[in-house]
């Protein structure tokens, strides 16, 4: 048995002997391909880093090429720096050796560039915006060229300044008319006969028109004056020549004719009133329409009355001095008394219709005033609160305010003076017709007096 044991032993052994040496042969295979692939990429590697290293190589040499010549165009220019600064220098004192030289050459001369360029700068304004340039355009061109130059000007350009400035002193007396553009209100333009007035203004056919210089046109007022000045302007411009006319112009060659513009028409300072306003002028109207209609009515009765004083034997019942001796023909029988007492009571019937409406126009010229005051006192009240609103900073603010304290007033006065007068005329033409009636009713009772004691 031991031995039989033994040799399966020695058999197991022997095989798995076998098979290590088999595997050991194996994997001695697989680690010399490993060893050969190893070599290969080490080869290889060496061979990629030779490359990159010639190619560092090549361009370390063109780095140092371009420093070197970068070196090189630095040094140049450093040079032709401090050849240039050195040149720069000497130019610097050439130019004052020149300029010492030019003042030595000019001299008076200097003077007269001064002067010029002095007489230019200050007339360049005036004439630019004279009127004179609407008609003679471009004059101010060469103030501005030779009030900026730097150098001497030439006999032509002196020439030129004194024909600019010797024509504004010529043209300012003269009156002349040439066509120009004129730019209506409304953006349109078109060319126009116009009249120049010296330096003072320019006429048209419908009225003033100003210079503009900034756009170098002619244009019509917003709003001309008055209609007697733009009367007498239209008929100087149609004027024969050498014709002696009046004519209004503004010294101030168009500024005094801008603020008219500005100012309120009669139209705008009556709206200024606002309300108050507008009941003063109402009550105005109604005062007018009464005083219109009372006057007609105690005309007609006037008239009446003085045709009946040459027939007082024919009472007419169509005025109120027949009315009454109508009453005396129907009471001749009458006492004395009763007579007086019936021509009273005749007569206090009349005094109504004479003196209707007349104490309504003693009303309105008192309340015209007392409106007017109180359009004052609101007007203040107003201007009080823009000042404690904005201050006093800007008068303007407070402009509509005070016009309205103002305007009220006016309004309130030029209600209440013709009320005045017309009532006093009714008044007196009323108080006329009483008296006339009283003179009659008193003649009367006299007669029949003296019948009955007779």
């Amino acid at each position: 048995m031991k031995k039989v044991f033994k040799g399966l032993v020695i058999a197991a052994a022997m095989t798995m002997s076998a098979g290590v040496c088999l595997s050991a042969a194996a994997d001695t295979a697989k680690l010399d391909q490993l060893l050969e692939q190893v070599k290969k990429d080490r080869i290889s590697e060496g061979k990629i880093d030779q490359a990159r290293e010639q190619e560092f190589l090549s361009d370390r040499a063109d780095k140092q090429a371009l420093l070197n010549k970068a070196q090189a165009a630095f040094n140049a220019e450093e040079a032709r720096g401090k050849s240039l600064t050195k040149q720069f220098a000497d130019n610097e004192g050439a130019l004052a050796a020149k300029e010492a030289e030019l003042q030595t050459a000019q001299g008076t001369l200097g003077e007269m560039f001064g002067i010029v360029r002095g007489s230019a700068t200050e007339t360049i304004g005036a004439i630019a915006t004279s009127t004179i340039s609407a008609q003679f355009k471009g004059r101010e061109d060469l103030l501005k060229k030779l009030s900026t130059a730097k150098e001497l000007p030439t006999i032509g350009e002196l020439e030129d300044l004194w024909i600019a400035l010797q024509t504004e002193m010529t043209e300012s007396g003269k009156v002349s008319k040439f066509e120009g553009n004129v730019v209506n209100l409304d953006g349109t333009s078109g060319n126009a006969s116009v009249t120049r007035v010296g330096a003072f203004n320019l006429i048209t056919d419908y009225g003033y028109l100003v210079y503009n210089a900034d756009t170098k046109e002619m244009q019509p007022l917003v709003r001309q004056p008055e209609d007697h000045v733009v009367a007498d302007a239209t008929n100087f411009k149609a004027g024969a020549a050498g014709e002696i006319l009046p004519v209004y112009i503004d010294p101030t060659s168009g500024n005094i004719l801008r603020l008219k513009t500005q100012e309120a028409s009669l139209e705008q300072q009556f709206h200024q009133g606002a309300e108050v306003g507008y009941v003063i002028t109402i009550l105005l109207f109604i005062g007018l329409i009464i005083g219109a209609v009372r006057y007609v009515s105690l005309t007609s009765a006037q008239s009446g009355i003085n045709s009946q004083l040459k027939n007082l034997s024919n009472p007419s019942e169509k005025n109120a001095l027949g009315r009454i001796l109508k009453v005396y023909h129907d009471n001749k029988t009458a006492d004395v008394e009763n007579l007086e007492l019936k021509l009273d009571e005749a007569i206090m019937r009349e005094t109504p219709s004479v003196e209707k409406g007349i104490g309504m126009l003693k009303l309105i010229a008192a309340v015209g005033p007392l409106l007017g005051l109180l359009g004052t006192v609101v007007g203040m009240i107003g201007a009080f609160q823009m000042i404690t609103l904005h201050g006093t900073g800007d008068p303007k603010i407070m402009a509509d305010q005070i016009a309205m304290a103002l305007v009220t007033t006016v309004q309130g006065l030029l209600c209440a003076l013709p009320m005045l007068f017309i009532h006093a005329l009714l008044q007196s033409k009323s108080n006329s017709i009483l008296h006339v009636l009283d003179e009659q009713s008193t003649g009367i009772i006299a007669a029949h007096a003296e019948k009955e004691k007779a």
